[in-house]
């Protein structure tokens, strides 16, 4: 399970830091149904990606799979063909980044989330999750991590739940802080939500870029053993 767990760590983390997901609950909790609509939005967020997540360890550890539990051989093209798209991506990341004194802007659909009802709240927490395309492959790629590790069906299994927590740090702290933080809840969110916005590029590059070369490693490794 150690080894499933080290597996996708940095997917997860990839995950927790995308900034999207924490504005528009930050954003979500301010208005007038917030907790209610909160709530909606976290367990959207986790259901899909536990969706996700089953589906990729489900396929990675069955289909192809020799009889010694070994995982599918395609698991190895898989990671290969995720490394070289998270360099792509980090590039890409880096340059698009907000140069200094340029104004972060946001998407049209945050202005109407004071009318979000709990229903339209899961399901912007669903497209963020599995609709997004960082987030989305962020998710395979730890899932496939999951599934290309020697653990047995147990181990993937608590790994898969732990990736999913983790994975929804970015909309389960928001709501904690929101239900137990009291009065001060408003200031440290919208702290959060102003650091995640301005560090998000450079983060995110980081991150993109560690997860590309440690899977194109991985992948070159298994794929000659």
């Amino acid at each position: 399970m150690g080894d499933a767990v080290g597996q996708m760590l940095a997917s997860a983390v990839g995950i927790a830091i995308s900034p999207l997901p924490l504005i528009a609950v930050v954003l979500m909790l301010a208005t007038p149904r917030g907790r209610v609509n909160g709530t909606a939005f976290t367990l959207g967020w986790m259901l899909t990606l536990g969706a996700i997540t089953t589906v990729v360890v489900l396929a990675g550890s069955g289909a192809g799979a020799d009889d010694g539990g070994a995982p599918a051989g395609w698991t190895h093209w898989l990671k290969l063909a995720l490394g070289v798209l998270f360099l792509l991506m980090g590039a890409k990341q880096w340059k698009d980044r907000p140069r200094e004194g340029q104004e972060h802007t946001l998407p049209g659909w945050m202005r109407a989330i004071d009318r979000f009802t709990p229903g339209r709240a899961a399901g912007l927490a669903a497209l963020l999750s599995g609709a997004n395309p960082k987030n989305l492959v962020l998710a395979i790629g730890g899932a496939a991590s999951i599934a290309s590790s020697p653990a047995s069906g147990g181990g993937k299994a608590v790994a898969g739940v732990l990736f999913v927590l983790i994975g929804s740090a970015c909309v389960l702290l928001p709501l904690l802080v929101y239900v137990f933080g009291g009065s001060r809840s408003a200031a440290v969110l919208g702290g959060w939500k102003t650091w995640m916005g301005e560090h998000n590029s450079a983060i995110m590059t980081v991150v993109l870029v560690v997860l590309g070369a440690k899977y194109v490693g991985d992948a070159i490794g298994g794929l000659a053993s």
